[in-house]
């Protein structure tokens, strides 16, 4: 699985990565994402537009124990 920026997840599937929307955060940024920590602005995705990100998680079990919030974020 590789992201918008050509990481390749399934050989590092322990990488934090979050989508963005590009006009808001920038690709290849660094960040910090409240309850996440540090990760990299690396993905896209057709419903992240404005403020949304997404948050990688390994296991499906995971992203639903993460759910829908709403987090601060910062650029580094």
């Amino acid at each position: 699985v590789l992201t918008a920026m050509g990481h390749d997840l399934t050989a590092n599937p322990n990488m934090r990565i979050i989508a963005v929307d590009p006009k808001v955060i920038p690709l290849g940024s660094k960040v910090w994402v409240e309850g996440y920590g540090e990760a990299i602005a690396g993905d896209t995705g057709s419903a992240i537009k404005g403020n949304r990100i997404d948050v990688l998680m390994g296991s499906k079990s995971k992203a639903m124990n993460w759910g829908r919030q709403t987090v601060k974020v910062k650029v580094l």
